[in-house]
């Protein structure tokens, strides 16, 4: 079968590799119908070591069960189902506690061995803990926002939640990527009376709005932490959601939240130190957020995607072939795509 390697900064090739088989009980191979291309993959995209060897890449996808080990029994073939980011048991403590992300038995797509989601199948371990079930069939038109359970939405509803966003919460979003553009759907859905989104991407704030921004604030930096105080009558807002990663995003972060509040952060940090000294004890600032264990959170939003009461496949605004996900890669990461949908 196709799939995806990373071969070096700069360097996506779509290469033939062995087809998935089960090798455990509790596998199953699953058909992949939609992947897709995250932020998160641009970090190695533009600063991988280049290598003799390819390693596999990708780690969002939904598809049909094609086969299935001896102990699986919660999916079966011609099921259509949507995979976590991050594989789990779904039995240990910590996934009982919803934190699917730290089970001992969980890992992640494309490292020790497993297989990437951007390909034409996928070996999934723990199949019954990690995959769930979608009451759709394989062309539906709902795909795209079905897909996005597999990250991104789920992401900026941790995002959310983590930072105490309910009903009449102020929010602070810091970036218009993706997870951002998701983290303002989810404030939304969640209560918030006001939304700003820093960002100054148009056609990303424009669907920023359309998701539920009530304010949008294109200035960075100094700049623009002045222009939030100056809207929210000099003291910030209530929560602040991180949804990028760099080290000026996070004090970006900071600058707007008020003081008692909360930032949560889940973009993947690109830093080791970070403003968390003195000034954050003294106005008695939460950091919180983390990676999100996208896995809990599936069938509580599911029902929201499925009537149309939330669309977050719209932050897909491009769709490729199998073969064209290199240029994908190279158009996310030159700003000429937001995310890029791909059907194998």
């Amino acid at each position: 079968m196709k799939a995806t390697l990373i071969y070096g900064a700069g360097d996506i090739r779509v290469e033939e590799v062995p087809d998935p088989r089960v090798q455990h009980p509790t596998d199953a191979v699953v058909r992949v119908l939609r992947t897709c291309i995250c932020g998160s993959d641009l970090w190695p995209y533009a600063s991988r070591p280049a290598t003799r060897e390819g390693d596999r890449i990708g780690h969002e996808f939904l598809g049909v069960v094609e086969e299935t080990g001896a102990d699986v029994s919660r999916v079966k073939r011609g099921d259509i189902v949507v995979a976590p980011f991050a594989y789990a048991d779904n039995t240990c403590r910590f996934c009982a506690e919803g934190l699917h992300t730290s089970c001992p038995s969980g890992g992640y797509w494309a490292t020790d061995g497993v297989d990437g989601g951007q390909g034409e199948a996928v070996r999934t371990p723990f199949a019954d803990g990690t995959l769930a079930k979608l009451p759709v069939g394989e062309d539906s038109e709902l795909l795209p926002s079905l897909l996005t359970l597999s990250d991104v939405f789920c992401t900026g509803h941790h995002c959310a939640v983590t930072a105490g966003v309910g009903p009449g919460t102020s929010v602070t979003v810091v970036g218009d990527g993706a997870v951002g553009l998701c983290a303002v759907l989810a404030a939304r859905r969640l209560g918030a009376r006001r939304i700003l989104l820093m960002g100054r991407h148009r056609s990303r704030t424009d669907l920023g709005r359309d998701f539920g921004a009530t304010d949008v604030v294109p200035e960075r930096g100094e700049e623009g932490i002045a222009r939030v105080r100056e809207s929210t009558d000099g003291d910030g807002t209530r929560a602040v959601l991180e949804c990028v990663g760099t080290l000026p995003a996070l004090e970006t972060a900071f600058g707007v939240v008020r003081d008692g509040g909360v930032v949560s952060r889940v973009g993947v940090p690109q830093y080791e130190d970070g403003p968390v000294g003195p000034s954050m004890f003294q106005r008695n600032l939460t950091l919180t957020g983390g990676v999100a264990p996208a896995r809990a959170y599936i069938e509580e939003l599911l029902p929201d995607v499925l009537d149309g009461t939330v669309d977050p496949g719209r932050v897909f605004d491009r769709t490729a072939g199998l073969d064209e996900v290199p240029d994908g890669y190279r158009a996310m990461a030159d700003r000429e795509a937001l995310k890029v949908l791909v059907r194998p």
